[in-house]
């Protein structure tokens, strides 16, 4: 059984910072993408970063340049800087992972979700 469990949320004023984090434990053999995906009140869930393993990012247009997406293999996690924040950042914040499982079967999985609030 594979659990991701996500932390790092919580409410900070415009142009601040906050760092997610999520970290997968169970029984993993490996995991390839690691992404992050936010959905803002009454939207969809829309993409925001994403990482191969072998570190090569992707970023929304709205983020780039202001958040950081990074992971580490031996940890089994993958983390979310996020600077100059804005009120339009606001939303619950999921980790999503592409991993195999020691039965070389290949799942994807989603964290629980984290709230981040940008407000003043």
């Amino acid at each position: 059984q594979v659990q991701l469990v996500e932390s790092g949320g919580g409410l900070v004023q415009p142009g601040g910072s906050l760092r997610l984090s999520c970290a997968a434990s169970g029984s993993i053999s490996s995991i390839g993408d690691m992404d992050w995906y936010r959905q803002p009140p009454g939207q969809q869930r829309e993409l925001v970063a994403g990482i191969t393993r072998d570190g090569i990012t992707t970023y929304a247009g709205s983020v780039k340049g202001r958040f950081t997406i990074s992971r580490d293999n031996a940890k089994n996690t993958v983390y979310l800087q996020m600077d100059g924040l804005k009120p339009e950042d606001t939303a619950v914040y999921y980790c999503w992972m592409d991993l195999t499982t020691l039965s070389s079967i290949s799942y994807q999985y989603w964290g629980q979700g984290a709230q981040v609030t940008v407000s003043s």
